[in-house]
C-alpha cells in the first residue's frame, strides 16, 4: 500500500469536496453517531482545529471560542469560508490554507486543539500530533472523534482488505489507530472511549 503525501490528500479532497458534507453525515450516522458533537463539546477558549474541511463543524461551538481553521484542501476551504458567511461566524472564526504538519502559528498559542476524523488522513500522523503539542498550552487540550481499527477480529479483517482501496480512493487509512501517535508526541491521554465494535474512537490528551 503506498503511503500517501499531501499532493494526493490535496487531489483527492479538491476532487471530494462538493459531496464530502452528504456522504461524512452518511458515514458518522451510521458507525460514529454524536462524536462531532462530542469533539466540539470538549473544546473551550482559543481552539486550532485542524484539517477543518467544509467546515461542519464550526456552527456548533460556543460563542465564547475562537477557532482558527486550517485546511489543506482549498476547494474544501472555499466551502468552509462559505459556511462561515452563512452563519455570521466571520467575528469568531478565522481559515486558513494551510498543512497542519507544519502549522504556521506560534508556541503555546491554542487552549484546545480539535480534530474530527481527520488522523485518519494526514500522510505524517505524528508530525501532526507535534504540532498540535506545540501550539498548545501547557495543560491545553487535544480533542479527537476519529474512526480505527474494530475490536471485533472478523470486522478489522474486512477492513484492511478494504483499506487499499481506501487510501487510493479516499485518502482514508481505515485501520489507524490515533492513541500512538499522541502518546509519541508526548500527550497524556486522559479519556478513550470506543463504540460500534470499536470503530468509533473519542479520545481526550493533555499537554502536561
Amino acid at each position: 500500500m503506498r503511503a500517501l503525501t499531501d499532493a494526493d490528500v490535496r487531489r483527492v479532497f479538491d476532487r471530494l469536496a462538493d459531496r464530502y458534507d452528504s456522504q461524512m453525515l452518511t458515514w458518522e450516522r451510521r458507525l460514529l453517531p454524536g462524536s462531532r458533537e462530542w469533539a466540539v463539546r470538549q473544546a473551550r477558549g482559543h481552539v486550532v482545529e485542524i484539517a477543518v474541511g467544509t467546515g461542519l463543524n464550526l456552527p456548533l461551538y460556543d460563542a465564547d471560542t475562537t477557532v482558527v481553521g486550517i485546511e489543506l484542501s482549498e476547494r474544501m476551504l472555499e466551502l468552509a469560508r462559505r459556511r462561515v458567511a452563512q452563519a455570521g461566524l466571520g467575528e469568531q472564526v478565522e481559515l486558513r490554507q494551510g498543512d497542519v504538519q507544519r502549522l504556521d502559528l506560534p508556541d503555546g498559542v491554542a487552549d484546545t486543539v480539535v480534530s474530527t476524523f481527520t488522523m485518519c488522513t494526514i500522510p505524517d500522523p505524528l508530525a501532526a500530533a507535534r504540532e498540535a503539542y506545540r501550539v498548545l498550552k501547557p495543560g491545553g487540550r487535544f480533542v479527537l472523534a476519529e474512526h480505527g481499527p474494530s475490536s471485533s477480529p472478523v470486522i478489522r479483517a474486512g477492513m484492511r482488505l478494504l483499506e487499499p482501496l481506501s487510501v487510493r480512493f479516499q485518502a482514508d487509512y481505515l485501520t489507524r489507530d490515533p492513541r500512538p501517535y499522541l502518546q509519541q508526541a508526548g500527550f497524556r491521554i486522559e479519556l478513550v472511549t470506543r463504540a460500534t465494535r470499536g470503530i468509533s474512537f473519542r479520545v481526550l490528551a493533555v499537554r502536561p
